[in-house]
């Protein structure tokens, strides 16, 4: 792509990986790995008109856009600022920030710059880990966002303590559960720890698992989601075949309605 390149499908084309599916154009929708558009109305999403927005990981700025989009006044989008950033595990700590320079291209943001420019939008991107966040560094906010990030940090409830440190108004979590564990474990918090891998997944809780960690960090539980699924995209890689990922796939479209990322959400706010 050359700096003159107007064609939104080619400035999309020019980014080696796109983590959201994102309308950037009439007609022209970015080929991410997860297409988040398909579950807003099944959960209970804050009203943002007229107010100063957070997103937490915006990676592609799905979550950042879409407030922008609904009437936020201001939006401010953090994520880390260099792929060996991420709470690799031990295994992985030489080879993880390698491997997906190979896979999403050196450049971290990327898909966020350009399709801020293809949207015309004013939210702004700042360089900073979930842990560092802070009143000091970025004031506060109306609404908070942050999706599908706590399962890949090895410290959640540190990393919520410093979100409830900057949200003085309400909290939207949505996160990845484990959907079996929660069908047969509706009111037990507990969670799935892994601490290996690629994947960069540390705990994947139950609904319940993943309510309890937000409220141990401080928020009153305003309102929840049902378990869902987050639809996967035209760029994620296919999935597996072997009989029990068969089964898994069945259970999703039986339990959610769609096979994807099983996930449940909550609105919060800070307890007094």
């Amino acid at each position: 792509m050359t700096e003159t390149t107007t064609d939104p499908r080619a400035i999309v084309a020019s980014n080696p990986l796109w983590y959201h599916t994102l309308e950037v154009a009439p007609g022209v929708a970015t080929p991410g790995w997860f297409d988040v558009r398909t579950i807003m109305d099944r959960v209970p999403f804050p009203d943002v008109r007229g107010k100063r927005c957070l997103d937490i990981g915006t990676y592609d700025g799905f979550f950042a856009f879409e407030m922008e989009r609904r009437g936020a006044a201001e939006v401010v989008a953090t994520d880390i600022s260099d792929h060996a950033n991420w709470d690799w595990p031990p295994d992985m700590r030489v080879q993880g920030p390698e491997r997906l320079a190979e896979i999403a291209g050196p450049e971290k943001g990327l898909g966020f710059k350009l399709a801020k420019q293809l949207l015309g939008s004013k939210a702004e991107r700042v360089e900073c880990s979930i842990y560092d966040l802070s009143p000091e560094k970025l004031g506060t906010f109306d609404v908070v966002v942050c999706g599908s990030l706590l399962l890949h940090l090895r410290d959640p409830l540190r990393a919520l303590e410093a979100v409830r440190s900057v949200c003085g108004g309400v909290f939207f979590s949505g996160e990845e559960i484990r959907l079996g564990l929660s069908l047969w474990n509706r009111n037990r918090a507990v969670a799935e720890l892994n601490g290996s891998g690629a994947l960069c997944q540390w705990w994947v809780p139950t609904a319940a698992g993943h309510e309890r960690m937000v409220f141990a960090a401080g928020f009153e539980i305003l309102e929840r989601s049902k378990p869902y699924c987050i639809g996967f995209g035209p760029a994620h890689p296919a999935r597996g075949r072997r009989p029990r990922e068969l089964a898994q796939h069945a259970l999703r479209r039986v339990a959610c309605g769609i096979d994807g990322v099983p996930q449940s959400a909550v609105l919060a706010r800070p307890r007094v």
